[in-house]
């Protein structure tokens, strides 16, 4: 981290930079969207939206350039803007390359990752079970997306995290529509059990065998839902 002098001529770090208004705008809109809270081909009202968000519509505007950027949203000129439409073509290729990343870093965390690390995702997995039994989709999904990062952490290399940091941002709404499908979301909760228990074991082989084929169901179930037309749009 780069550091300044202070009137002492020490040396102390730099303050980070505060998260801007339209940063702080786009980070609640993605959540919106990515929940169906904006659903899919609906066009956005900046007045209630400026409302909603607690921001004046120039900021408003700025976040929705940082969303039309991830494909989230459609700019349109002379109308408002929509939320894009989740398309079918490219969604199995999509989950294909994301369970493929997220297969080497569970080969790589199963030999790397600490007893401690361990520990954690053992803790974030009972945590994860708990919300699946309330019923709380939201606080899974959240507590879902920690355990698949934190794997992808523990496996120790930059270049892989980065890459799947992208691909990430563009499944994050199909991951969420995904558990709409029938039993996807129970399905989903053994499936990473198993998972757990192959990192526990040291079993690289299995480990990313299983992350992998549990990624790739994702992007199936998304389909499954996408079928439905009355899940194709709002929460599933």
């Amino acid at each position: 981290m780069q550091k300044q002098t202070d009137a002492q001529g020490g040396r102390r770090p730099l303050k980070l930079k505060r998260m801007g208004l339209h940063e702080r705008a786009a980070a609640r809109m993605r959540t919106m969207i990515i929940r169906g809270e904006l659903p899919p081909g609906s066009q956005t009202q900046e007045t209630k939206l400026s409302k909603s968000l607690g921001v004046s519509r120039t900021p408003l505007r700025e976040a929705m350039k940082v969303l039309a950027a991830e494909g989230l949203i459609e700019l349109r000129p002379n109308r408002s803007p929509r939320i894009t439409d989740l398309a079918t073509d490219g969604i199995l290729e999509l989950f294909e390359a994301l369970a493929g990343i997220e297969r080497l870093a569970a080969e790589l965390a199963a030999a790397r990752a600490t007893e401690r690390d361990l520990q954690r995702l053992h803790t974030l997995q009972t945590r994860m079970e708990g919300f699946h039994r309330d019923g709380k989709l939201d606080d899974y999904f959240a507590l879902n997306g920690e355990i698949h990062a934190t794997i992808v952490r523990l496996a120790r290399n930059a270049p892989l995290r980065e890459a799947h940091e992208t691909l990430l941002s563009r499944a994050e709404r199909a991951r969420y529509l995904a558990l709409g499908a029938d039993r996807r979301w129970s399905n989903s909760v053994d499936e990473h059990a198993g998972i757990l228990q192959a990192l526990e074991a040291r079993d690289s082989e299995a480990a990313g065998r299983l992350l992998f084929a549990h990624v790739y169901r994702t992007g199936t179930a998304l389909l499954e839902v996408l079928a439905k037309p009355n899940l194709r749009a709002g929460r599933p």
